[in-house]
């Protein structure tokens, strides 16, 4: 009798006389889209008139947007600052402590997403040579100097006096008006060549030369101007209930672009029914383990952004989604918009026309409070994947 390959079976291919276990493939799936699958479920009634909702985020983006005093000082800031690391690149002159390759603006200044009260904008600068502790210091005075002879041909108020000042990321540039924030990164061939007592940190870095990637996305992807809106609405809610304080700006940006592009027309769909789908995406179960997600289209290696995110912070982020879906349905969005109101209808009961909305509990137990005998949370283990918070 001939030995040969034994035909697998249904517990996995027998190897020795013994059947091995099965492994399970795991297959991310996406969750249950109305905008996706509104052909398949018409209509059985008229939608509601969403023209109130639609005044209140306008309302609410006008309310969230920078002045224009605002913008004109953030603006002539990041010229005057862009303009003299720009002449670094091309004449250093006698500076010798560093080479810089490149500067790039990023951010939710470049994208056109900033929200008032933060005038800061976002510069990164790119060093040909290894970034030294040292050297960045000797970049911020370098720049500073430049800057104030820029400025003697100007007449300067008390407004417009500069401070420097240092910090792990880089250093930052301010008058009383605006701030720019200069992030320093590295050649990416750089990166392996760090030191963590004499550089900065290679993880802060990445995340820099990330965020170039991420506008330049932007730029190409993500110019219309509903999603630059819903932007600016997602980062106001985000901050305001604490269920959503994990979302970055880079997961916002990307589901903003989801929820406003991602649908059979292919044309941008209105504020208001971009508004829902975010709450009824992230309600279905989006960001939660097993789902596809939203793939980040500037890294490699398909990873899907909510990873970033611990299994309990993804429990949370959809247990508040699900409860303030709840209200949004029952004519409660100027609660979650911010103009009226508190952030105490995701944790207290909610009463709205007579009906009754209560928050929801939470799903997620972790592994060491789980009784004697109990069975692993179907949440745990499921994403052996992970990927760090992107700066923006």
């Amino acid at each position: 009798m001939v030995r040969g390959n034994i035909r697998p079976g249904r517990g996995g291919q027998m190897r020795g006389g013994m059947r091995a276990p099965f492994k399970k493939t795991f297959i991310p799936r996406h969750p249950f889209d109305l905008t996706l699958a509104e052909v398949l479920f018409p209509k059985v009634a008229q939608a509601p008139d969403d023209a109130a909702l639609t005044a209140a985020l306008l309302k609410r983006n006008q309310d969230l947007s920078p002045t224009a005093i605002e913008q004109t000082a953030i603006a002539n800031l990041v010229t005057k600052v862009q303009s003299v690391l720009d002449n670094l690149v091309v004449a250093p002159g006698d500076f010798n402590t560093c080479q810089l390759d490149e500067v790039r603006q990023v951010g939710s200044f470049k994208k056109g997403t900033m929200v008032t009260g933060n005038n800061v904008a976002d510069i990164v600068v790119i060093m040909k040579t290894l970034p030294t502790k040292e050297a960045c210091e000797a970049l911020a005075k370098k720049v500073e100097e430049d800057l104030k002879n820029v400025m003697k041909t100007e007449v300067v108020t008390k407004a417009d006096v500069l401070t420097t000042v240092m910090h792990d990321k880089g250093f930052d540039i301010s008058n009383w008006q605006a701030k720019v924030r200069v992030l320093i990164a590295t050649l990416p061939q750089n990166i392996r060549k760090l030191e963590p007592e004499t550089h900065l940190d290679a993880k802060m870095i990445t995340s820099h030369l990330a965020a170039i990637r991420h506008s330049r996305w932007f730029e190409e992807n993500a110019h219309h101007s509903s999603i630059k809106v819903l932007i600016r609405i997602l980062r106001d809610v985000t901050k305001r209930f604490e269920g959503f304080h994990p979302l970055s700006p880079w997961m916002l940006d990307l589901l903003a672009h989801l929820a406003i592009m991602n649908n059979p027309s292919r044309q941008a769909l209105p504020i208001n029914l971009a508004f829902r789908r975010v709450f009824q995406l992230l309600a279905a179960g989006l960001f939660l383990p097993g789902s596809a997600g939203i793939t980040d289209s500037c890294e490699a290696g398909h990873i899907r952004v909510h990873t970033a995110m611990s299994l309990e912070q993804q429990d949370v982020c959809c247990m508040t989604a699900q409860t303030l879906l709840r209200v949004l349905a029952h004519g409660g969005y100027k609660h979650i918009l911010g103009l009226e109101g508190n952030t105490s209808i995701v944790r207290e009961m909610s009463v709205w026309d007579g009906v009754v909305v209560s928050s929801m509990e939470p799903v997620y137990v972790r592994p060491d409070e789980k009784k004697e005998g109990e069975d692993d949370d179907d949440m745990e283990g499921v994403d052996g994947e992970g990927e760090d918070d992107l700066l923006e």
